[in-house]
């Protein structure tokens, strides 16, 4: 019998390759053994993916470090796992845009349009609501790598380096957007009117849940973690400002917006 992965010969009575490690399938397939593989990969508590997720909250320093010291069978690797998120992810985006948008509207997001103090302002806000939906899932990610540089200078004496803190983030992010997709569905589903409140409040569990990974992971006194919290809010808001900028300028030589749109209503 030869392996479908890797063409090595095995054993006739062979379960397993004992070269690549595949698992040798006898079956035609069907939906029920396919269900039964979805929820052996999915469900099952032995599986490699719940236990990452269950173990990035009980012990996300083992699932970090440890990956970054080179183990790669115990947990799901992260590009992996945020690969599966951004496929959620899309799916999340598509059902919003479907069922929920009108929820969404771009007051909830950034005010009342009407009261915008000039035509730029007003453009610029009715956009953002646009885009945050429309490039949801490339938003996300460019969270990682700028969070990652962030993370690398406030904690620049802790060994890690650049790509070890985009490791960090692929995880604790794919954590973060689990937990909104699913439970964001089922505020949804229920009080749809209280969506905005949720997302809100997300964006206070993701603060306080990076707090918690970079005290287990790098042994952070309360005064260590409050020192360092400080100076990644600080360093988080002058970056936030030279994007801010950045997009003020892109829309002034795009054309969606002109100088006179700064003018002050009359």
């Amino acid at each position: 019998m030869t392996c479908k992965n890797c063409n090595n010969q095995l054993p006739a009575n062979s379960d397993y390759c004992n070269m690549c490690g595949g698992r040798v399938i006898r079956k035609r397939l069907t939906f029920k053994n396919l269900f039964e593989h979805f929820s052996e990969t999915f469900f099952n508590y032995d599986n490699k993916l719940l236990r990452t997720f269950i173990d990035l909250f009980k012990k996300p320093e083992i699932v970090i470090d440890s990956y970054v010291q080179g183990v790669r069978k115990r947990y799901v690797n992260p590009v992996s796992f945020f690969g599966i998120i951004l496929t959620i992810n899309g799916l999340n985006v598509f059902l919003i845009s479907k069922f929920f948008k009108k929820h969404l509207q771009a007051s909830q997001f950034v005010g009342d349009l009407e009261s915008a103090e000039n035509e730029a302002t007003r453009k610029i806000m009715e956009m953002t609501s646009d885009l945050s939906l429309e490039y949801a899932s490339l938003l996300f990610s460019l969270l990682i790598p700028i969070g990652a540089l962030v993370s690398l200078i406030v904690f620049y004496n802790k060994k890690y380096n650049y790509t070890e803190h985009v490791i960090l983030y692929l995880y604790s992010m794919s954590v973060y957007s689990i937990i909104s997709v699913v439970f964001g569905l089922i505020v949804f589903l229920t009080f749809p009117e209280k969506y905005m409140f949720f997302a809100s409040a997300m964006y206070l569990f993701i603060f306080i849940y990076h707090c918690y990974i970079h005290t287990r992971l790098f042994k952070l006194s309360a005064k260590q973690l409050i020192l360092k919290t400080l100076l990644f809010l600080v360093i988080g808001f002058i970056i936030y400002i030279g994007f801010s900028i950045l997009g003020v300028i892109t829309l002034l030589l795009s054309g969606a917006v002109d100088l006179q749109d700064f003018a002050p209503k009359q």
